[in-house]
């Protein structure tokens, strides 16, 4: 099924996935805006996935609402159905990937568990409690 301007679509973008809608085709690349977030963007360096020692861990925030982001048409696949409220999204992303970090105590998931609930206290604060 193709997709058009205007289209609902499910988005994969760093290490995250979000429901948007497309606002232009610039040929190789869709420019899709944030409507909600399916799964929160992994943490750490993904060039060396579960590694904490000698990388750079870096904090990965979840796309803002109405945030524009350029996508590889590949990455891009038609949505059905109406997307979820943002704000609702965002903490279900959230909770979901601190249960996932929660099951299996390494180093890693300790890290990325301390980021998320840093990025929970200090930046999706707002967007929680709009």
């Amino acid at each position: 099924m193709a997709v058009s301007v205007g289209d609902i679509v499910e988005v994969k973008y760093n290490s995250g996935k979000y429901i948007g809608e497309v606002l232009e085709d610039r040929g190789e690349r869709y420019l899709v805006k944030v409507h909600a977030v399916l799964k929160h963007p992994t943490q750490g360096d993904l060039h060396n996935p579960g590694e904490t020692e000698g990388v750079f861990f870096q904090e990965r925030k979840a796309l803002a609402h109405y945030e524009k982001m350029n996508v590889v048409k590949s990455a891009v696949k038609s949505y059905d159905g109406e997307p979820p409220d943002y704000h609702t999204s965002l903490q279900e992303a959230v909770t979901k990937i601190k249960e996932k970090l929660s099951q299996k105590d390494t180093a890693f998931n300790r890290q990325s568990l301390k980021q998320i609930e840093d990025l929970e206290q200090n930046t999706y604060t707002k967007s929680y409690y709009r």
